[in-house]
C-alpha cells in the first residue's frame, strides 16, 4: 500500500527536530517537513492554502471557522508562552501599573494575534482592563504596510485604526505616538531607544509564575491544522499525525533530562528543568484534548468577548474528533 505524501509548514522546534530529521515518521504517511518562519506558514496557509498540514496561529484557526472552514486542527500546541513579559510602554506614558492602560493608545500588529488575545484577556481578568477601554491601532511592528491576515468585523466598541503606511509600531512607540504596545515579538525599540520604551512588567517572571499557580493556564499560541479536504479523505490521518507529534515531543522531553552533556545551551538547564517540572509537573508541555481543555475554553471565551468570534465555540469544535481522546504511548 502506497503511503500518503503530505507538505508540511512548521518552523524548526525541539519538539519536531525528530519529524524534520525523519527520525520519526506518522505510520502511512511520507511528511514533506518545511521549516519556515511561522509569519510566512501562517501567510501562505490562511491565504492560499499552500501545505497539506500547517503550525497555524490558534486565533486565525478560530476566526477561520467563522468564514470557509477550511481547516481542522489536531490537539498538538507547538508554541506557548507566557505573555505578561510582551506588553511594553513608552516611559513617557504614566502607564505604571496595568489599570493605566485605560483609555491610552496600544500598538497591537494584528488585532486576531493569537499572543494579543492572551494579553488582552489577561488585561480585563486580572486587572481590571476592559478590551474597549482603549484604541488600538495595526499595523508592522518593524516594516511597514502589515494588514491583518483574514478580514476582521468587530463590534462597534472596540477601536481599531490601521497605522500609516510608512510608519512601524516599534518606532512609533519609541517615539511617544502610541503609548504601549502588545506584541509576540520584543521591539527594536526596546534596544534602541535609551530607555524610553521598558516592559510593564518589568519584573516578568514571578508575575506569570504566579499566574500559573492560581489559573492553572500556560497559554496556547499555535496548534496544528490539517486542510479540510485532505482531513476528509484521509481521515485515519490526523491521529497518525498526532501520534507522530506526541511521539517526538517526548524525544524532547528525555532531551532535556540528560545531564551527561546538555543538549541545550543554557548553562543550569538542569536546574531550570526540575523547577519547571516542581512548579507545572512532569507534563508541562501538555499535548492532547484533556489535558488543555481549561486553556482552550479560556482562549474561545476571550476571542467571544472580544469580538473575534461570533458565537462562544466550545474546545470540542477545534480538533478532528479522532484526536480527542487520550493516546497512550
Amino acid at each position: 500500500m502506497s503511503r500518503l505524501k503530505l507538505s508540511m509548514g512548521c518552523w524548526s522546534y525541539d519538539r519536531t527536530r525528530s519529524l524534520l530529521d525523519g527520525s520519526i515518521q506518522p505510520d502511512g504517511i511520507d511528511l514533506n517537513y518545511m521549516s519556515l518562519p511561522v509569519e510566512e506558514t501562517f501567510f501562505r496557509m490562511l491565504r492560499n492554502r499552500e501545505f497539506d498540514v500547517a503550525e497555524m496561529s490558534l486565533s486565525s484557526y478560530t476566526v477561520s471557522l467563522f468564514q470557509d472552514s477550511r481547516f481542522i486542527a489536531i490537539p498538538v500546541f507547538p508554541s506557548r508562552f507566557f505573555r505578561h513579559s510582551s506588553i511594553y510602554v513608552n516611559a513617557d506614558s504614566g502607564i505604571k501599573e496595568p489599570k493605566d492602560l485605560i483609555g491610552k493608545r496600544i500598538g497591537n500588529p494584528e488585532y486576531q494575534m493569537t499572543a494579543l488575545v492572551w494579553i488582552r484577556g489577561v488585561l480585563s481578568d486580572e486587572y481590571g482592563v476592559p478590551v474597549n477601554s482603549v484604541t488600538y491601532f495595526t499595523g508592522g511592528e518593524e516594516e511597514a504596510n502589515r494588514s491583518e491576515k483574514l478580514a476582521l468585523d468587530l463590534p462597534a466598541d472596540i477601536r481599531v485604526e490601521p497605522i500609516g503606511p510608512t510608519q512601524t509600531l516599534s518606532a512609533m512607540l519609541g517615539r511617544g505616538e502610541i503609548d504601549a504596545l502588545y506584541s509576540a515579538r520584543m521591539p527594536s525599540s526596546f534596544h534602541t531607544s535609551g530607555g524610553r520604551v521598558k516592559r510593564l512588567f518589568e519584573d516578568f517572571l514571578p508575575v506569570e509564575q504566579d499566574y500559573y499557580r492560581r489559573t492553572g493556564i500556560f497559554p496556547i499560541m499555535h496548534t496544528v491544522v490539517l486542510r479540510r479536504d485532505v482531513y476528509e479523505q484521509n481521515r485515519w490521518a490526523a491521529q497518525s499525525l498526532y501520534k507522530a507529534f506526541c511521539q517526538a515531543q517526548q524525544e524532547t522531553y528525555k532531551d532535556l533530562s540528560q545531564t551527561v552533556a546538555l543538549k541545550v545551551m543554557l548553562p543550569w538547564l538542569t536546574a531550570h528543568v526540575e523547577e519547571t517540572q516542581r512548579q507545572m509537573g512532569d507534563d508541562f508541555w501538555p499535548y492532547g484534548f484533556d489535558k488543555n481543555r481549561q486553556t482552550l475554553s479560556t482562549f474561545l471565551r476571550y476571542s467571544f468577548e472580544q469580538g473575534l468570534s461570533k458565537h462562544l465555540l466550545q474546545p470540542e469544535q477545534l480538533f478532528a474528533p479522532e484526536t480527542l481522546e487520550a493516546f497512550k504511548i
